[in-house]
């Protein structure tokens, strides 16, 4: 077995369990993930920072690196996830997927400074950039994986509700600023600042802090206020309903045509295996 194949086995989620050293360094990268997340949470404590500044920033180092190796390692490693596909081509389909581009962002916010001069608030805001790099855990862990999968599987769906909630948003945003704007000028002044209005209705949120006072507007906002109602209820049903659908179609593997003979899935991914 080849250096290359040695690292991959190591490195390959799939492959730790088949392989115990795999499974410590799969602990190890989640513990470094999640212990660098709660370091960036300490970070906004003035207190901690003052005390713990110099810990905090050098375990920071420290996962960037680790991080850093284990990115290249993938890269160098691509030819062997995607063995149809040639190095250069299989190196190009890590970089530029789901998962790798995750990678990239956990390391990017670290490295960006030293080659490009940003203002202090780009500078703060890739910090809180590096909170993304939670989405790292979903190599490790198949609750996540489910949760991609329901969400790419539905993505249809999703749109469609996306869709029809942005028309309504538009909708109400425009019959509410007719309705209110000569009434509250200030609170109802265009279209868009009604947007505001808008989103915390359909959203059910309400925060009061601005709603209607002539008597058509309540009336049409009370009927905005039970359409969203609704509105929320469209995706979550669909996303539940995808659940769902994973959930039996692990625990019930006889299916259709097929409930004669055992119909088997890929213990990684959750696909369908072929006969």
């Amino acid at each position: 077995m080849s250096r290359k194949q040695r690292i991959f086995e190591l490195i390959d989620a799939n492959r730790a369990k088949e392989n115990s050293w795999a499974q410590w360094i799969d602990f190890l990268i989640m513990s470094l993930i999640v212990l660098s997340v709660l370091g960036i949470i300490l970070e906004s404590f003035a207190g901690v920072q003052q005390q713990l500044g110099g810990v905090l920033r050098g375990f920071e180092i420290f996962t960037i690196l680790v991080f850093t190796l284990e990115y290249l390692l993938r890269i160098w490693t691509a030819d062997l996830k995607f063995p149809h596909l040639s190095p250069h081509l299989a190196r190009i389909k890590f970089v530029t997927s789901t998962i790798g581009l995750i990678d990239l962002i956990a390391i990017l916010p670290f490295y960006l400074p030293f080659f490009l001069k940003f203002d202090l608030r780009f500078i703060r805001l890739l910090r809180i950039v590096r909170l993304l790099r939670i989405f790292k855990l979903n190599r490790y862990t198949s609750a996540l994986n489910m949760v991609a999968r329901v969400f790419y599987e539905k993505r249809i769906e999703l749109g469609i509700t996306f869709m029809v909630t942005c028309i309504l948003l538009l909708l109400s945003s425009a019959l509410m600023y007719n309705l209110e704007n000569e009434s509250q000028p200030e609170a109802f002044p265009n279209i868009i600042a009604t947007f505001w209005w808008a989103i915390a209705t359909l959203t059910t949120v309400g925060y009061g802090d601005v709603y209607p006072i002539t008597g058509m507007g309540k009336f049409m906002g009370g009927i905005i206020a039970l359409l969203g109602v609704g509105l929320v209820a469209l995706p979550t049903g669909i996303i539940s309903a995808g659940f769902i659908e994973k959930v039996e179609g692990k625990e019930s593997p006889d299916r259709g045509p097929e409930s004669s003979e055992q119909v088997r899935y890929c213990p990684y991914c959750g696909e369908r295996l072929p006969h």
